[in-house]
Formats: structure tokens, sequence, C-alpha cells
């Protein structure tokens, strides 16, 4: 094996952010979901070190992080690089802690998997560094396995196969359960706008910690940790308390949708796809209840200044929308929209 602890050795790697074109809070549930690489993404430079520390610097933030690999999450910036770091040890990528060096243009609390892509891209540094056979698949699950064991975050596998395996430009239909997943390009017609709505959130602030404990409880009542392939009439006939009806209801429709747009992307159909997306909006205001009201404006003017389809992405609770919307027309709109919601900011064009 490679000398690990040579702390001349380094490595760098990158992964890109993501945005979920559809198919939210269902990679949990069993269902599909379609989510694109952006051009935007990050960098990291891990070398290794001889002892336990972990120290990181990031571009976006003054003060150097010091940690310890035997620490636990503490809700520190620099909790993600941690938990990489530690998952890394785990692995026998690296032997001992490391350096960990980010460079970042995917904004934090947008919904757009930072946390994800910096898990990956920290994983895929250490795989260069030590003798690692572990597939981009296989750095995906152990990257999840961070968010939702040492961070807290009971997240699913699309953020991380995502950034793990996608390219900007391309969209991939994945299986979350079987990990089946099929890339293919993007429009070439159409951009897929991401919009930063202003508000940010935490996915560790409880409330989508909250949607999958009710998604847990159908998921106890019905038997199956399949929700997205229930029928919709035993949802409805259930003595479910009404809101666990719904976020149930969502995961089966949302994952329809999902197959809907994975059929009129490959077809070219852009009605259906538009169609697709509002209706998930619709299903994530109404039944997940995770949009807010000035991101249900922003989305509404999305539509009204031309966009064909628009809905919320990521987490929910704040973050960015994705806007489907004619090249041609893009700037006019994007200046339109931006000047009625001005916390609202252009984030990228898929």
């Amino acid at each position: 094996m490679s000398d690990l602890a040579n702390t001349a050795a380094s490595a760098k790697a990158q992964a890109p952010g993501r945005v979920n074109l559809i198919g939210e809070h269902i990679d949990y549930n069993g269902g599909m979901v379609l989510p694109a690489a952006l051009s935007i993404g990050l960098e990291v430079k891990l070398t290794p070190r001889d002892d336990d520390r972990v120290l990181v610097s990031a571009d976006h933030y003054d003060e150097q992080a010091e940690r310890d690999l035997g620490e636990t999450a503490s809700g520190h910036w620099s909790d993600t690089a941690l938990g990489a770091s530690r998952k890394a040890r785990e692995l026998g990528l690296i032997a001992c802690g490391a350096d960990v060096t980010i460079r970042s243009t995917v904004p934090e609390g947008s919904g757009l998997s930072s946390s994800a892509a910096l898990i990956v891209a920290i994983l895929k540094a250490a795989r260069k560094l030590g003798e690692g056979a572990h597939s981009d698949t296989e750095l995906a699950v152990a990257a999840r396995a961070v968010e939702n064991d040492f961070m807290g975050v009971p997240c699913g596998i699309m953020d991380q196969m995502a950034v793990a395996l996608a390219t900007p430009g391309t969209a991939m239909a994945l299986d979350t359960k079987a990990l089946n997943y099929e890339l293919f390009d993007l429009p070439i017609s159409h951009a897929l706008v991401v919009v930063h709505s202003g508000l940010t959130r935490k996915l560790t602030d409880g409330r989508y910690g909250e949607r999958k404990e009710e998604c847990d409880a159908a998921k106890a009542h019905f038997g199956t940790d399949d929700l997205c392939m229930l029928d919709p009439a035993s949802i409805s006939a259930s003595p479910l308390p009404p809101a666990i009806r719904k976020r149930t209801m969502h995961c089966v429709t949302e994952h329809a949708r999902v197959l809907t747009a994975i059929a009129a992307l490959k077809s070219h159909d852009i009605a259906a796809l538009a169609a697709a997306m509002n209706e998930s909006h619709v299903s994530m205001r109404d039944d997940f209840e995770m949009s807010l009201p000035a991101i249900d404006a922003l989305v509404s003017d999305a539509c009204k200044l031309g966009a064909e389809g628009a809905r919320l992405t990521g987490g929910g609770f704040g973050g960015c929308i994705v806007a489907l919307v004619a090249k041609d027309a893009q700037d006019t709109w994007l200046e339109q929209l931006l000047s009625r919601h001005p916390r609202a900011r252009f984030i990228a064009a898929a």
C-alpha cells in the first residue's frame, strides 16, 4: 500500500452541484428521481497527516477549522469535511487525519447538494491517495452514510449519486432502490434555470426530519419501505392522520411524475416535461407542505413571465427553484423575474 502518512502527498478531486429536475423526497421512499449536474461545483485538495487532526480551510470562511477524528458533529461548518475524513479512514483510503482545502461555487443552504458534493469530492481525493478500488457508486453510498450517521441528516441517496456520477449537461434517471441509473442529455432548445429564492435552510433544522418521520409512519402502517409503489386508493382509504396520508400521496404521484418527465426528456416533449414540473410544485406545496409563500410567488411569477414549467427543488423550506425556459427568451425572462423578486438571484443554468 502507498505511504498514506506521507504529508508530502496530496490529491485533488471535484464534484458538481446538482439540481433535481423532479422527484422530491422520494429517494428514501423507493422511487425514481431525475437530478442533473450543474456547472457550479467544488474542488478539494486533500493532504494526509501523520496525526488524527483534520484541518479544514474553505474559500468562503475566514478561519481555518481544527478538528480531531474522534470528535462528533457539533453544528460547525467543518462537520461535513470532518465526517468525510472519518469515512475515508474507515474505508482504508487514509491512515490518519488530513488537511482539507475547499474551493466552492455552490451556495450553502440552496438545496443544490453542497454537502454531498463536498463529501464525495473528499472521498474521491482520498481514493486517489490510497489503493482504493471503490467505485463511484460505492463512494456515493459511503457519502450518504456520512450525512445519515455522522451529521444526523436523514437524506436519501439521490444527491450523492448525482454528484458522484453525473456531469454538467446530463440528467440522471435514478432508481433509488436498486441504484440503477441512466444518463442522457438535456434539451438543446430550453434551459433549466436555477434561481435562489433568497431563503436559506439547513437539512438539520428539523423540518426535513419531520417529513422523514411522517413517511416512516406510513411505511410502518403499510408494511413497506416503498411508499412510491402504493395504490392511491389504499392511501385514501387508510385510517392514517390526514397529514401522513398527504405525504404518502405525494410520494406516489411524484414517482409517477418522474416517469413522465423521463419519457418526456427522451422524446423531447417539452410540454409534458413542463406539465410534470408544474404539477410537482403543487404537490410539494399542498401535499408535502415543504414550500413557503415567497417560493410559491417566485414559481408563479416564473411561469407568468414565460417559463413553461417551474418548481421548488431540493429538500424544501427555502433554497432554489428550477424553471424550464426557452433559451432565446432566457435573458429577458430572468431580468424580469429578478426585478420582481429582489432577494432572488441567478445561480446556474443546466
